[in-house]
């Protein structure tokens, strides 16, 4: 049973790490900005995955991936690491990560649509409404969340914030896509070096752009924010993406990640263990939803 279920099992692991690179990223962007944490969260996942790789394999990088699997994931990174993550941490100042969140439920049937269109990926019946659940019990849990008091409120900005929301759900979805359609059966995590090596490059030239450079080096002297950062980068671009690499290898697109979206519903205990939040009866309600469509998945 469990074996036939790797694809969702390693979906859900992704889900899980990111609920701990989540909380750390948050507050190393607290202290130093997000474009820096972004910066250093990617530098140290590319010396991990290259680390393991040199391990594994003798070599720093997967030479043995075709120009296919190379040019694919490169994209795959640019689009969801870059592009993508750009865009949400953009829409977290503009309209606050509660509302940010909720758009960004809308990656799942982004990726169902492009695993079809693309792939010819088909869900069945259970599959859909497993989705519609675990996505319908996110956005209810998020949406029952205190308000952000660090979101814009002018019109304008908010408008632009929901927009870029949006962008950060097509990068990740399009990011999941493109991966599947680059790696193949090719290793999970020498496909994750690609992409986080070609979504650094990313990030350095935005960075160059916007003229980042003293703002990093500032961010590198904040101890505290790099140790959070560290640890946000073994959970995130390092095991996470890894992981979500190895669903959509073993599931289609839309079903992982519909799982890989109950990160927040993860979160949910851990803020309020921390006396950060209580719980209100949306967000259970919500929780709820989101587990009986996991279970439906699994069923």
């Amino acid at each position: 049973m469990l074996s036939t279920r790797l694809g969702e099992l390693a979906a859900l692991g992704t889900a899980s790490c990111w609920t701990v690179s989540a909380l750390a990223f948050e507050t190393a962007a607290k202290r130093v900005g997000s474009l820096a944490v972004n910066l250093i969260r990617m530098a140290l996942a590319a010396v991990f995955l290259t680390a393991l790789h040199g391990l594994r394999s003798g070599t720093l990088l997967p030479l043995d991936a075709s120009a296919h699997a190379w040019s694919w994931l490169a994209i795959s990174g640019i689009v969801g690491f870059t592009f993508g993550d750009l865009c949400l941490f953009k829409s977290f100042v503009r309209i606050g990560p509660r509302l940010a969140t909720v758009v960004m439920c809308l990656a799942p049937p982004i990726a169902a649509l492009l695993g079809w269109l693309f792939l010819g990926e088909r869900l069945g019946g259970l599959d859909v409404a497993a989705m519609v659940l675990i996505v319908a019990g996110v956005a209810v849990a998020m949406s029952a969340r205190r308000p952000d008091e660090e979101a814009d409120a002018d019109p304008r900005h908010r408008a632009t914030g929901f927009l870029l929301a949006l962008g950060g759900a097509l990068g990740q979805a399009g990011g999941l896509v493109l991966s599947k359609i680059g790696m193949g059966g090719f290793d999970p995590f020498a496909a994750t070096q690609i992409r986080v090596l070609a979504g650094f490059a990313g990030f350095l030239i935005v960075a160059a752009a916007l003229d980042w450079a003293g703002k990093t080096r500032a961010a590198l002297a904040d101890g505290p924010a790099v140790r959070w950062a560290t640890l946000g980068a073994i959970f995130g671009p390092f095991l996470g993406v890894s992981l979500s690499l190895v669903a959509v290898q073993r599931t289609q697109a839309g079903v992982a990640a519909s799982l890989m979206a109950t990160t927040p519903i993860l979160i949910l205990p851990v803020v309020v263990l921390m006396g950060r939040e209580k719980l209100t009866f949306g967000a259970v309600a919500g929780a709820l939803l989101a587990v009986a469509g996991v279970g439906l998945l699994f069923a």
